[in-house]
């Protein structure tokens, strides 16, 4: 590293993201597919959600990996699970103020993954043309 602003930048990025930095952690929970349509899905339902709502609902997710996302995003604070004493229980999920705020974020990114989806296709199919075509020599 050259300059003393390219070392301070350095020094910056891994103090925020390094392997040691508690964020990464949140970071990597926001970055889990799942926990992105769990919370996009209460998000736009706006309302609690019972859990063989969101299994209909996200389109090949499994019971298993339903249950730790919810278990996480419930830990971390994004979702809040309510329980009422019925027989059998009802159980219910719904945003945290944490969530809506986070909400914010994930419906930004489904967005623009909407408005930007033929142009990641087309990247996509230039790439695999490029990669299959045969090399050329220099």
């Amino acid at each position: 590293m050259g300059t003393f602003d390219e070392r301070r930048i350095f020094e910056e990025w891994v103090a925020v993201h390094g392997r040691d930095c508690p964020s990464r952690t949140v970071i990597e929970v926001l970055a889990n597919k799942w926990a992105l349509y769990v919370l996009g899905a209460i998000r736009r339902y706006e309302r609690p959600m019972r859990f063989s709502e969101l299994r209909r609902l996200l389109d090949g997710i499994t019971q298993k990996m339903l249950t730790q996302t919810l278990r996480t995003l419930e830990r971390d604070g994004l979702i809040r699970r309510d329980v009422y004493p019925t027989v059998p229980p009802r159980v219910e999920y719904g945003l945290t103020p944490l969530g809506v705020d986070v909400g914010r974020l994930t419906n930004a990114v489904a967005e623009w993954a909407v408005e930007n989806v033929d142009q990641i296709f087309a990247a996509r199919s230039a790439f695999d043309e490029k990669a299959a075509a045969p090399t050329q020599p220099l």
